[in-house]
């Protein structure tokens, strides 16, 4: 499926602040991807459909994980809206025809992140903190450094997530750990 007719499928399957929420990404990563020598075009559309699970609702998130054989971790579990990551992989391919397992890796990790992330997944996970229509503390400086230094933008953005996840008394996914802990032992190598 071609990006415009992605987006028009998209637009149908999101309310309106969401998809606006999704072409951000899409920008910001086409951006991103411009200044760190990544594909454009896989940028563009790994952003755009990111979020493509995004309007399921916590229950049928768990049944459709679970009918695509995704396994679903505690921490997962406990908090179903995680699960709208690999689920959207799996949404990617089987509504939008993605078959780019770069891209589907991309939309899987861009809520958690990971250790030894690809440079599309640092890009697609970083643009969905730095969208255009974001607006929290601290994101002009991060916007900032995305520009300068791919992964300090990633292990700063990493900072904020837990920051944000303790503040509110949430479990911690594991994969944000390890992909912080793996930025922080990769500078001092």
């Amino acid at each position: 499926m071609k990006y415009n007719q992605a987006a028009d499928k998209l637009s149908k399957a999101l309310a309106p602040k969401r998809f606006t929420h999704s072409l951000g990404v899409s920008k910001a990563a086409a951006e991103l991807a411009e200044t760190f020598g990544e594909d454009i075009e896989k940028s563009k559309m790994a952003g755009l459909l990111h979020d493509c699970a995004r309007g399921i609702s916590s229950n049928n998130l768990l049944q459709m994980a679970e009918g695509f054989g995704i396994v679903v971790d505690d921490v997962e579990l406990s908090q179903p809206i995680l699960v709208h990551a690999p689920l959207g992989a799996y949404l990617a391919k089987a509504d939008y025809g993605i078959d780019d397992p770069e891209i589907l890796k991309a939309i899987t990790l861009h809520t958690t992140g990971a250790a030894n992330m690809s440079k599309l997944e640092k890009i697609i996970y970083l643009a969905d903190c730095i969208e255009p229509s974001r607006d929290y503390p601290g994101v002009d400086k991060l916007r900032m450094l995305a520009m300068r230094d791919l992964d300090a933008a990633v292990l700063a953005a990493f900072d904020q997530s837990l920051q944000f996840v303790i503040e509110r008394g949430l479990l911690i996914h594991p994969a944000t750990v390890e992909g912080r802990n793996y930025l922080l032992q990769r500078q001092n190598i």
